[in-house]
């Protein structure tokens, strides 16, 4: 897959069947959409692309919104190579792009830098200036400008739409399994190592402490039971979101103790998937109470079937 940060590095001139958007999660709805460019490409002998925006436009029109988002941009970036898109435009959400016109895009972008044959929007897509740009635009312009449009329909799970949205709220309420349902995937969080207070040691539970990328949402305070990448190796884990209240701390951290595991791995990053739930936050009346949670959440996920 190539990628590409500004439209003046792309200098194929191989007509495309592309899809834009945020993509945030690349969840089942997505996927639907980049089944269906991949099956359109090879139909019409085009290559497929996406087209997404980094920063998010929300940042831009709200920059004191506390927006968290379901992907960073490499992760994003494997998932679309994944799935077999052969072009990802990374495009900048900048003053200039965000004053073109629904029309001036089409004609600008994606005709005339682009080479777009045929373009795939999702049910409740809109773009350009003051939402200009709708599958009615499309249409007209299409016939002018010699492409195809398709417009997906929503795809539906448990008699709801998927969205972006859904899966933010299903994390946000300690719902992994339904947030990985809809998304096709576990949900992950990577970053590095970082040294801690270093209180699970002394009690028999040591943990990595994860540094993770502020945009990144985690769920909600609690307990988890994870699958924790490190050095290309799998291994089961328990996972703490929270300030650890039992022993005073204020700080929100992310930490996970590793099954059957015992090496140094500071300033390595690591990447945990969310499998389930185990537990809300808790404070604990002392360290012994702590101990006896810990050791029934071990066997919980001891007896989780990954």
């Amino acid at each position: 897959m190539k990628v590409f940060k500004n439209f003046k590095d792309y200098s194929s001139q191989k007509p495309l069947a592309l899809s834009l958007g945020m993509f945030d999660g690349v969840h089942l709805g997505h996927k639907c959409i980049i089944d269906e460019l991949k099956k359109v490409g090879a139909e019409n002998h085009l290559e497929t692309a996406i087209l997404t925006f980094w920063p998010h436009p929300r940042f831009v029109f709200n920059p004191n919104e506390d927006l968290k988002l379901l992907n960073t941009v490499e992760e994003k970036t494997l998932l679309m190579e994944k799935y077999g898109i052969n072009n990802l435009f990374l495009k900048e959400f900048d003053e200039e792009f965000r004053n073109l016109t629904g029309e001036e895009f089409v004609r600008q972008i994606l005709i005339d830098k682009l080479n777009v044959k045929y373009l795939i929007i999702g049910y409740d897509h809109s773009f350009g200036k003051n939402k200009s740009g709708n599958f009615e635009l499309l249409q007209k312009l299409s016939k002018e400008l010699d492409f195809e449009v398709e417009q997906m329909e929503a795809i539906n799970l448990h008699e709801y739409n998927v969205s972006s949205t859904k899966v933010r709220n299903a994390l946000l309420a300690g719902n992994i399994k339904e947030a990985n349902e809809i998304l096709g995937y576990p949900y992950a969080v990577s970053g590095k190592v970082i040294h801690g207070k270093k209180i699970g040691r002394t009690i028999g539970y040591p943990t990595a402490n994860i540094n993770t990328e502020s945009i990144k949402l985690l769920p909600k305070k609690g307990a988890y039971i994870v699958e924790v990448e490190v050095k290309g190796q799998q291994y089961k884990g328990m996972l703490s979101v929270g300030t650890n209240p039992t022993v005073g701390g204020k700080a929100l951290t992310v930490e996970v103790y590793i099954l059957d595991f015992n090496e140094d791995i500071y300033d390595q990053n690591i990447t945990v998937k969310f499998r389930d739930f185990l537990h809300e936050e808790i404070k604990f009346e002392g360290l012994e109470k702590l101990i006896e949670r810990l050791d029934e959440d071990k066997r919980l996920t001891e007896a989780f079937d990954f």
